[in-house]
């Protein structure tokens, strides 16, 4: 199982009220509400292995030169990702909190937790379960080798299982499509435009009429004659696109070989180290959380004593 970290914490910031606090007053309603989404999550799924997947850097050098709009609209006026003021001082604690469990942390310089989950994802030898309330990793979905998304956009209590057939039946388009679907159609949440004028519906068109971008491009390059879903209007619009088309693959595909150690992931039966836990259990009032945590993982009940 790999945690879409950011995208975990950011939603139980918003799902746990900010009356959730440490003895001493400070929020920590993003670190109980990742604590209890994951102990859900393992009670529920039962993976043998599991990793957090870290953000090292939240908005790529490299995907910014190819598309400079590319989450321009979440920066901060110090350049860092805008947060809301009661979240930042509590990712450092998760962080410690996580190391203290013995749960593995993996990010990668210069690149976002999606593409650490990319490359473990291929990496695995066995089914993985990709948690995200990101779209961006349903072009990760393989039937064949077990690679599925369970998306949270509902929330964890309820979980959207996406395989190919789910993107398939929503968006209309084969299972392993939805990276080239998302350049063409944009996706605001990111900065990403689309081409002017494509809404998902010309997009699934494209793609199902022409297999991928290269093909549609090819086509857009050699139709004379314009006809459905190549359109005088679509033709148009494409060919306005080309400078966009060429930088948005880099932007939306997610890299799937970074240079990662070796990563096991095997769920910790002790924490790493329970004087430091119990620590901070105590100093941020996570004794609750972490103990339904620690069912989840069979840790010994007295583990927290």
């Amino acid at each position: 199982m790999l945690l879409d970290a950011a995208s975990l914490y950011f939603r139980a910031f918003y799902g746990v009220p900010t009356s959730v606090t440490s003895p001493d007053g400070r929020p920590v309603n993003a670190v109980r509400g990742f604590l209890d989404m994951t102990a859900r999550l393992l009670t529920a799924r039962r993976p043998d292995r599991l990793v957090a997947c870290w953000d090292d850097d939240w908005r790529p050098a490299f995907r910014v030169a190819a598309l400079p709009s590319y989450k321009a609209h979440r920066l901060a006026a110090d350049g860092d990702e805008e947060t809301p003021d009661e979240l930042g001082p509590q990712v450092p604690v998760l962080v410690e909190v996580l190391a203290a469990a013995g749960v593995a942390r993996v990010g990668a310089p210069g690149y976002e937790a999606d593409d650490v989950i990319g490359t473990l994802a291929t990496r695995a030898r066995g089914p993985v379960d990709i948690v995200t309330g990101d779209r961006d990793l349903f072009q990760l979905v393989d039937d064949d080798r077990g690679i599925r998304v369970l998306y949270t956009a509902r929330g964890i209590a309820d979980i959207e299982t996406v395989d190919e057939a789910a993107v398939s039946a929503r968006y209309g388009i084969p299972g392993r499509s939805y990276a080239d679907f998302a350049v063409l159609r944009g996706d605001p949440s990111d900065g990403l435009p689309g081409v002017a004028g494509v809404g998902a519906k010309t997009a699934a068109a494209l793609v199902n009429a022409f297999g991928d971008l290269d093909g549609i491009r090819a086509a857009v390059a050699r139709t004379v004659v314009p006809r459905p879903p190549l359109t005088a209007a679509v033709l148009k619009r494409m060919t306005a696109a080309t400078d966009y088309l060429d930088a948005a693959p880099v932007v939306v595909a997610v890299e799937r070989s970074i240079d990662l150690p070796p990563v096991d992931g095997a769920l910790p039966r002790r924490p790493a180290d329970p004087q430091a836990l119990a620590t901070l259990a105590e100093q941020h009032g996570l004794r609750s959380s972490l103990g339904r945590l620690g069912v989840a993982l069979g840790w010994p009940r007295d583990v927290l004593a």
